[in-house]
C-alpha cells in the first residue's frame, strides 16, 4: 500500500494515511507532517531567520570574552568563523530531513529514541533552549531598564525596578511566542534590516568619533606560545559552536516550511557563518572606539547605550527588544515547547510549551550565567556542548548512516509502529548517548585527557556517530531494501491530484 508520497524530493503523507492517523496518540495539528502547500519558505526567509538571530547581543559580546582570555582582535574573529562554519555541518545534515520529511524535531528523534525515548533528547534541548530564553530576556530587560533609568530619576531610585521589567519583558516574550514558529516569518523580515542598519550605524558613529578603529585592533594576542593559544583556542571553539548547537538539533521544526532543499542549504550556508563573524566584527571595533572615546572598554552595548541622549537610548532600546525577541521566539522557544507538547500531543499545545518554557528559563537563574563570562563561555556554553553533541552525532548517523534518508513517514505516528521499538524505547540511541556523553567527561577527571572535554562538542560528535552506526546495524526498524519504493508514490511537480492532498490539514498557528 502507498502510504506516502514523494514530489521533488519532498514527501508527505497520502490523504487516506493522514486521515487514519489523526486519532493517534502521537498525531496533533503541531506535531503532524507538512502538507506540500505548507513548504512556503524560500530562501530569503531562512537568510532573514538566522540573520535575525546572529545579531544580538550575546554574539556581539561573544569576541569580547575571548580577547579578555588573551586573544587578539583576528584570532577571535577566526575562531568565531571556524565554529560556525563547523556547526552549520549538522545543521544542514538535519535541515535535509526536516525539508524532505516535513517533521518537527520532536518527531525527528522518534527515530533514533523510540516514540517514548524522543523525550529524552527533546527535552534535553528544552532545558537548554530556556535557559537561552532566560539570558536573552535578561538582556532585553538591561535595555529597557537602562531607558527608564535614564529618562525618569523617580525609576532610577524605585526599589526593585529591574525585576519588575524582567517580568513584563518576559511576558511579552511569552505572548509572541505563543503565537508559534510560523510568526518567524514575519518578525524575521521586520528584525534583519532594522538591527543590521542599526549595528552599521553604530558602527560609522564609532569609527568617525573615535578617528580610526582604536587600541583593541592594534593590541597584540597575550600569548607567548602555540601552546598557550591552542589551550584557550580550543575551548573557546567549543563554546562558538554550542553557541547555534541547539538550532543544529531543532532546525527540522523551520526546514519542514522549505521549497526546496537548494534554497534553504543555500541561503543558510552563507547567512550564519558569514553574520556572525561580521557581527562579532563590530562588537569588537566599537569596543576598541569607545576606549578612545570614554577611556574605557565597554563590551556591554546596553551599557554603551547609558552614555547617550534619551531619545538615542529609546531607539537603541527598540532594537535591542526587537533583537531579543527574534532570537527567543526562534532560537529559544520553539524546540522546548514542542517538547514539552510532545509529552502529551492531545492534551498540550506550543502554546502551553510555550508558557512552561518561559516559567523554566526563570529558573536557570540567567543573571548569574551572565555575571562573567568564565560562567558564559566555559560554564553555559561549554557543558551543553558536551550533552548536545553527541545527539547531533546520533541524529546524523540515523538519518544519513543508518536509514540512508529513506523511511516510512506514517510509522512515527504509530504506537505499534517500527519506531516505537521496544516499549517506546531504542536502547541503542540511549547506549550511544551515554557513550558519547562519558568519554568527554572523562577529561575533567583524568588531566591528560583534559582536550576530550575542552572539546567535548566534537569529541561526543563522533563518538557517537560511530557507537550509534555500530549498534544499529542490522536493526529491523531499517527499511528493508526496495521497500521504501513499495511504500511510496513518485509524482511529478504538475501532478494535479497531489494539490487537493496538500490541501488537507493545514497547520494551526
Amino acid at each position: 500500500m502507498k502510504t506516502q508520497i514523494e514530489q521533488n524530493g519532498i514527501v508527505i503523507l497520502s490523504q487516506e494515511t493522514a486521515t487514519s492517523l489523526s486519532s493517534s496518540e502521537l498525531w496533533n495539528e503541531d506535531l503532524r507532517p507538512t502538507t506540500l502547500r505548507e513548504h512556503t519558505w524560500k530562501g530569503l526567509n531562512f537568510a532573514t531567520l538566522w540573520i535575525g538571530m546572529c545579531l544580538c547581543i550575546p554574539a556581539y559580546s561573544m569576541a569580547s570574552g575571548m580577547i579578555s582570555l588573551g586573544m587578539n582582535w583576528w584570532q577571535a574573529i577566526l575562531t568565531i568563523f571556524l565554529g560556525n562554519v563547523i556547526v552549520l555541518i549538522p545543521i544542514l545534515l538535519n535541515s535535509h530531513a526536516g525539508t524532505k520529511f516535513g517533521i518537527p524535531y520532536p518527531v525527528f528523534a522518534r527515530l533514533w529514541f523510540g516514540s517514548k525515548g524522543a523525550h529524552i533528547p527533546a527535552l534535553a534541548r528544552a532545558i537548554v533552549a530556556a535557559g537561552w530564553f532566560g539570558i536573552n530576556t535578561w538582556i532585553g530587560t538591561g535595555a529597557i531598564d537602562t531607558l527608564l533609568s535614564a529618562s525618569f530619576s523617580a525609576w532610577r531610585n524605585l526599589t526593585g525596578h529591574t525585576a519588575i521589567v524582567f517580568a513584563l519583558f518576559w511576558i511579552l516574550n511569552v505572548a509572541v511566542a505563543y503565537k508559534g514558529p510560523q510568526a518567524m516569518k514575519t518578525l524575521g523580515l521586520i528584525a534583519t534590516p532594522v538591527v543590521g542598519i542599526s549595528a552599521i550605524i553604530l558602527l560609522i558613529w564609532a569609527f568617525t568619533h573615535a578617528g580610526g578603529w582604536g587600541p583593541i585592533l592594534s593590541t597584540p594576542s597575550k600569548f607567548k606560545s602555540a601552546g598557550e593559544f591552542f589551550k584557550v583556542f580550543f575551548p573557546a571553539l567549543t563554546g562558538v559552536i554550542a553557541f547555534w548547537a541547539t538550532l543544529a538539533l531543532n532546525i527540522p521544526d523551520f526546514c519542514r516550511y522549505a521549497k526546496s532543499q537548494k534554497s534553504q542549504m543555500v541561503a543558510q550556508s552563507f547567512s550564519l557563518p558569514l553574520t556572525m563573524s561580521i557581527f562579532s566584527f563590530i562588537g569588537i571595533a566599537v569596543t576598541s572606539a569607545t576606549i578612545v572615546i570614554f577611556g574605557q572598554a565597554i563590551w556591554d552595548p546596553v551599557q554603551l547605550l547609558a552614555k547617550f541622549p534619551p531619545f538615542v537610548i529609546f531607539l537603541g532600546t527598540v532594537v535591542i527588544v526587537i533583537s531579543s525577541l527574534t532570537i527567543n521566539v526562534g532560537a529559544n522557544v520553539v524546540a522546548p515547547a514542542r517538547a514539552i507538547e510532545n509529552l502529551y500531543p492531545k492534551r498540550i499545545t506550543f502554546g502551553i510549551g510555550a508558557i512552561i518554557t518561559g516559567l523554566f528559563a526563570i529558573l536557570i537563574q540567567p543573571w548569574y550565567i551572565m555575571g562573567n563570562f568564565g560562567n558564559y563561555i566555559f560554564g553555559w556554553l561549554g557543558t551543553y556542548g558536551a550533552l548536545l553533541g553527541p545527539i547531533d552525532g546520533i541524529a546524523i548517523a540515523d538519518y544519513w548512516l543508518v536509514r540512508r534518508r529513506q523511511l516510512a513517514l506514517n510509522e512515527l505516528y504509530d504506537v505499534n509502529g517500527r519506531y516505537s521499538y521496544l516499549s517506546g524505547f531504542n536502547k541503542n540511541g540511549v547506549y550511544a548517548l551515554i557513550i558519547g556523553v562519558v568519554i568527554p567527561v572523562l577529561g575533567l577527571f583524568i588531566p591528560g585527557l583534559h582536550f576530550l572535554w575542552d572539546n567535548a562538542w566534537t569529541f561526543g560528535l563522533f563518538i557517537s556517530i560511530i557507537a550509534y552506526t555500530l549498534l544499529m546495524k542490522g536493526d529491523k526498524s531499517i527499511l528493508q531494501p526496495g521497500e521504501y519504493n513499495k511504500i511510496t508514490s513518485f509524482e511529478q511537480p504538475n501532478h494535479n491530484p497531489l494539490e487537493s492532498i496538500a490541501d488537507s490539514n493545514p497547520i494551526k498557528v
